[in-house]
């Protein structure tokens, strides 16, 4: 939308186009087109499975309680063991279908020489799911 606002000699004629019924005529245009198009109502065939061929639940895993001491003492489960004992019951937990797991949990305490070395029993017995629980104790 153009206005020529003049200078005075009343003979310059305008030259541009008024676009703007042309813009009008094309929305109504586009917004007819859109309403009278057909609505899609193609389906799509999915052979989903029956309720009855679910799949059997997972099986939870057993979670083992590795509690060490400020004392250096290692608890399973509530049962003092020792380095040996623990060695076994890793070796043990790590043929088990799922795998057990290992949720150790240090005292604040607790010497680190004494956590890397049931950590590195852990590991080199094959325990893959090993986690620390209770940690916010530690952030004082």
């Amino acid at each position: 939308m153009g206005m020529n606002v003049g200078t005075g000699d009343g003979d310059g004629s305008m030259c541009d186009i008024n676009t703007t019924p042309l813009i009008d005529v094309m929305l109504v245009l586009l917004i007819m087109f859109i309403i009278t198009i057909p609505v899609m109502t193609h389906a799509v065939k999915l052979d989903m499975p029956r309720p009855t061929d679910a799949p059997p639940p997972p099986v939870r895993p057993e979670v083992i309680e590795l509690e060490i001491d400020f004392d250096g003492t290692v608890l399973w489960n509530g049962t003092p063991v020792t380095m040996e004992a623990l060695e076994g019951y890793f070796r043990t937990e790590s043929q088990k279908e799922p795998q057990s797991e290992l949720h150790l949990r240090p005292d604040k305490r607790s010497r680190y020489d004494v956590v890397a070395r049931v950590l590195a029993a852990a590991q080199r017995n094959h325990m893959q799911k090993i986690g620390f629980v209770n940690v916010a104790e530690f952030r004082d």
